[in-house]
């Protein structure tokens, strides 16, 4: 049986990515140089490089301290779900008092499983910044299952 063996790789004499010929390095005054033979891909510039681009959705972890003890000390309100997608991460849901629908993201749902469209569920509501004109639902629980339905929970089981 033939043994297959990798040549060592020497610190003077690295194996060039482009080829298995060794390139030869020049040590001067402690330092390791490069030959000017060797060039470095040149990458265009992103504009957005450097730059962390906010979540324009509000989340639990992206929310102040202040607004979520507001939201906390809050009244709790009632309603259905409209619509909710997992895959999406939001939905919203529509107030038993009317009003226009309410926004829910996914780190708001508390509980076991995932809503459906016609559960009754309890919430709490939170300020959406930067002008606070909108509003969220936080502490979602679901209180009702819409009758008939089979709900899937976090983990991907499926109730009967």
């Amino acid at each position: 049986m033939a043994s297959h063996s990798t040549p060592p790789v020497h610190p003077t004499s690295p194996q060039s990515p482009a080829s298995s010929q060794p390139v030869p390095l020049s040590l001067s005054s402690g330092a390791l140089h490069i030959p000017e033979s060797i060039t470095t891909r040149e990458r265009s510039p992103s504009p957005l490089r450097g730059f962390l681009i906010p979540s324009p959705l509000p989340t639990r972890r992206t929310r102040t301290v202040s607004a979520t003890a507001r939201a906390a000390e809050g009244p709790v309100f009632k309603g259905i779900c409209k619509c909710f997608s997992r895959s999406k991460g939001h939905g919203f849901i529509t107030p038993a008092d009317g009003g226009p629908d309410i926004f829910v993201h996914i780190s708001d749902i508390e509980g076991e499983y995932v809503p459906m469209e016609g559960d009754e569920v309890s919430y709490k509501v939170c300020s959406i910044p930067p002008k606070n004109q909108k509003i969220q639902a936080v502490e979602v629980v679901i209180t009702h299952q819409a009758p008939g339905t089979r709900h899937e929970t976090w983990s991907g089981h499926v109730s009967s």
